[in-house]
């Protein structure tokens, strides 16, 4: 399949989506928009997949939206185009993706709904757009060359995209706050310390420590099982905590009689590396 806007590659069971357009730090295009949600179907339904990674090209991960794009924007009628991009809210449904609300299939949340863990290897300036991106991806791993803003309210803009309900989530309010309304640049150290990150690399070594994870979790981890719990980690946002206790309880018996499991408990009985077919 041809992309404009990203490169698409597969290797070992790890997909990876890379943002290019290096020239402009990667900044978020339409046909990006487009080329990234494509992937992202192709991805959740290929059985040979069963990771994905999301970075970009050059020395950016994604500075945000084109400001081209956002110039344009406000040459438009306010009211016409209010109408258009709210039609544009939602997805359709993807090939294949998890049992969660429709907010969870939204413009720029459904990475959520991919049904295999998306993991953010943010390897430089993660901006606005970026930023909401990188959020909504289930782990983030960043070079020591990355820097973060919402960058938002600098521009008059709010609280895009959802990033009101996912970033209080990872940091917590008090920091979440801090960083809408200063819209202030964040070092990657800081990013882990707050929690924004899980782990800082030198720039040389992040796609290296990258792949190894990503295909840590390709080849000992039960697909079946990454499924299942991202569904209900995501799912668990919107429930009580009985809610939650009792759908884990039928997903364990469900488990129980899986092939996962099966193979689960033989390759570690007999001492070898497992062989996971349950997706």
């Amino acid at each position: 399949m041809a992309y404009s806007d990203i490169l698409y590659d597969v290797d070992e069971s790890v997909a990876t989506i890379t943002l290019n357009r290096p020239d402009r730090l990667n900044a978020w295009s339409r046909d990006m928009e487009c080329d990234v949600r494509t992937a992202m179907d192709v991805a959740g339904g290929d059985k040979n997949v069963r990771v994905i990674v999301v970075t970009g090209a050059g020395r950016g991960f994604c500075a945000g939206a084109d400001m081209s794009m956002l110039s344009a924007s406000s040459e438009e009628d306010s009211d016409s185009r209010r109408e258009s991009d709210r039609h544009h809210l939602y997805h359709e449904p993807m090939t294949r993706q998890l049992d969660l609300v429709s907010d969870h299939n939204m413009r720029y949340t459904y990475f959520t709904s991919v049904p295999k863990p998306i993991i953010a290897a943010i390897n430089g300036p993660c901006a606005g757009l970026g930023f909401v991106m990188a959020l909504f991806c289930d782990v983030r791993f960043a070079s020591k060359n990355a820097v973060f803003t919402t960058a938002f309210a600098r521009r008059g803009l709010i609280a895009e995209h959802g990033i009101d309900w996912i970033l209080p989530r990872v940091v917590g309010l008090p920091n979440a706050l801090d960083l809408l309304l200063s819209a202030r640049k964040l070092v990657a150290e800081e990013a882990r310390d707050m929690g924004l990150v899980g782990k800082v690399f030198p720039h040389d070594e992040l796609m290296g420590a990258v792949r190894s994870y990503a295909k840590e979790l390709a080849t000992m981890v039960s697909p079946r099982s990454m499924r299942v719990m991202k569904e209900q980690v995501y799912r668990t946002q919107d429930t009580s905590l009985s809610e939650s206790v009792n759908r884990g309880f039928d997903e364990m018996y469900d488990s129980l009689d899986s092939d996962d499991f099966r193979e689960g408990v033989a390759h570690f009985l007999e001492k070898r590396v497992p062989s996971f077919n349950d997706q």
